[in-house]
């Protein structure tokens, strides 16, 4: 299969099991903010950014209220999906390119970045084996954290 191919399907995969995990995070609000699923789907989304979505998961949990043990594996889940958020973000808002054959491929950020006199933009990544292979960690990843926070939302009794 040619590498283009390859990365779709990859890519496609990041994604779906991203927005699947992503959206567990309704029933952490739910259960920190001790409302039914349905209060705790609107917050979600009226919070437009997955950043803004987390940061609220973790201000819940770091409340008074939050038991200690809860507390802990709400933060443990969070960080490791602030972790891989970035890879996702960098393949779900870049630029590829590839060879004729769709063989060789790489990336281009579409990031800014200022340095002290300059701009820097477009920053090209190669494709290669290595890559492919912490896209296919990534999703392993995801997936871990997709069933931690099925733990934590069973283990406390959060609404589902």
């Amino acid at each position: 299969m040619p590498r283009f191919q390859e990365i779709l399907l990859l890519v496609g995969q990041l994604n779906y099991t991203w927005t699947n995990t992503e959206s567990l995070l309704i029933y952490l609000i739910a259960g920190l903010a001790k409302v039914d699923k349905e209060t705790a789907i609107i917050i979600f989304l009226t919070l437009n950014t997955t950043r803004a979505r987390i940061e609220l998961v973790e201000r819940l949990a770091k409340m008074p209220k939050t038991a200690a043990d809860c507390r802990q594996a709400v933060l443990t889940v969070t960080g490791k999906l602030t972790r891989q958020a970035k890879l996702r973000n960098k393949y779900s808002h870049c630029i590829y390119s590839f060879d004729e054959s769709g063989s060789h491929g790489s990336t281009q950020l579409m990031r800014i970045v200022d340095g002290k006199d300059d701009v820097k933009y477009g920053k090209i990544e190669a494709l290669d084996d290595k890559e492919m292979g912490r896209i296919h960690d990534s999703i392993e990843d995801i997936r871990a954290i997709n069933k931690d926070i099925w733990s934590i939302v069973v283990d406390n009794s959060f609404p589902r």
